[in-house]
C-alpha cells in the first residue's frame, strides 16, 4: 500500500512536470491565488500578452485556459498556431487540427483509456465533442481544444489561467523573472526549471500530509496485525517452548528465536510487496493511463522495509516475553 501511493504521487507529479517542459516555454506565470499544481479558473486577461510581449528579450507570449473535467483530467484551450510556435507543434498518431468548433485533440493515454478514436464522439462539459486528432503525450495536457472555444463555454472570454513566455536566450530566462517580480509582485512567475522542480510532494502539503497519514495507518494496522499473530503463534507453540526450557533453553534464546522468525517474516512481507507494487503499476498503467502514473521508488523500499521490521519486532516484544517467563512445567500441561 505504501509503495503504491507514494509511487503515484511521485509519478503523477513528475508526469505533469514531464508535460511541463514540453512546451518548450522558458517562463510561466501564474495568477494569484493558485498553488503549484491547480489553477483558480481564468483571472488573467489576454491583454497581459502585449505587456508580456514588450519585455526585454522575450520572444513569444502565449496564454491557456484550463477547466476541470473531474478527478485529474483537465481540458485545455490553446491557440493552435501560437502553440506550434512555442512547441514545435503535435506529432499526431492519428487525425490532425482542429477543424469544428467543437473538435478536441488527445494524446495517445487518453484516447487507449476512453477507447476513442478519430471521428469519435465524447460527452465533456455537458458538450459533444468531435476527436480530430491523437497526439504523442508530453505536451502541456491530455485533452486540448480551440482558446477561443474554452473561453466561451466557461464564461471566460478574453480571459488566460496561465502564460508562458519564451526568451531569445535561456540565460536571461532569470533575468527576465526577477524584472517581472518587481513589476507584478502578487503573481506567481517562475523559470520552467524552477517550475517542474516544486512540482514534488515535499512542496504539495496537502498531498504530503496525506502520505504520512497512509504512512501512519499502515504502520497502526501492520503493528496490530503482526501483534496478533505472533501472539497467536506463541499460543499455539506453548508445549513447544515449554519442551525448549525444560532443555535449558533460556528466556533470551526464547525471544531471539521469536524475534529472528519475525525479521524474517517481515523481510518476506517487504519482497512480496515490492514485487506487488510492479504488479500495480501495470495496473494503472493498462487501465488508466491516462489517470495516473505510477512509478518504482526504490528509496521507499528501505523506508517501506524498516516500518515493517520495526513494527513486526514492536509487535513481537510482549508476546515474546511472555513466552519467555512461562514456568516450564505449566508450558507442558498447556492444551
Amino acid at each position: 500500500m505504501i509503495l503504491t501511493l507514494v509511487g503515484v504521487s511521485e509519478g503523477t507529479l513528475h508526469e505533469t512536470a514531464r508535460r511541463a517542459k514540453g512546451i518548450g516555454a522558458d517562463i510561466v506565470v501564474r495568477p494569484p491565488g493558485t498553488s503549484i499544481i491547480s489553477l483558480s479558473a481564468a483571472p488573467m486577461s489576454d491583454k497581459m500578452l502585449g505587456f508580456f510581449g514588450q519585455q526585454p528579450h522575450v520572444t513569444q507570449a502565449m496564454g491557456t485556459i484550463v477547466n476541470p473535467l473531474g478527478g485529474f483530467d483537465t481540458i485545455t484551450g490553446v491557440d493552435l498556431a501560437q502553440f506550434t510556435r512555442m512547441s514545435g507543434g503535435f506529432r499526431y498518431v492519428a487525425g490532425g487540427p482542429f477543424e469544428r468548433r467543437l473538435d478536441i485533440i488527445v494524446d495517445d493515454f487518453f484516447a487507449r483509456q476512453r477507447k476513442l478514436s478519430v471521428g469519435g464522439t465524447i460527452e465533456l462539459m455537458s458538450q459533444n465533442w468531435r476527436v480530430a486528432g491523437i497526439v504523442e503525450p508530453g505536451k502541456m495536457g491530455r485533452v486540448f481544444c480551440q482558446l477561443t472555444t474554452l473561453q466561451e463555454l466557461t464564461s471566460n472570454s478574453n480571459k488566460l489561467s496561465q502564460i508562458f513566455l519564451k526568451v531569445n536566450d535561456e540565460k536571461q530566462a532569470q533575468a527576465v523573472v526577477d524584472g517581472l517580480r518587481i513589476q507584478l509582485p502578487k503573481y506567481f512567475i517562475y523559470t520552467m526549471e524552477e517550475f517542474t522542480s516544486l512540482i514534488s510532494i515535499s512542496n504539495v502539503s496537502m498531498l504530503r500530509g496525506f502520505i504520512y497519514v497512509v504512512i501512519g495507518i499502515a504502520v497502526i494496522v501492520g503493528f496490530i496485525v503482526v501483534f496478533m499473530a505472533m501472539y497467536t503463534a506463541v499460543l499455539e507453540r506453548t508445549r513447544e517452548i515449554g519442551i525448549l526450557k525444560a532443555l535449558g533453553a533460556s528466556p533470551a534464546m526464547v525471544i531471539g528465536i521469536l524475534f529472528r522468525e519475525t525479521v524474517l517474516i517481515a523481510l518476506f512481507g517487504t519482497l512480496t510487496g515490492i514485487l506487488l507494487s510492479y504488479g500495480t503499476r501495470f495496473v494503472i498503467g493498462t487501465m488508466i493511463p491516462a489517470t495516473l502514473v505510477q512509478e518504482i521508488v526504490p528509496l521507499w523500499w528501505l523506508i517501506s522495509g524498516a516500518i515493517a521490521v520495526s513494527g513486526a519486532l514492536l509487535g513481537t516484544i510482549y508476546p515474546g516475553w511472555r513466552a519467555a517467563r512461562q514456568d516450564a512445567i505449566e508450558a507442558l500441561s498447556y492444551e
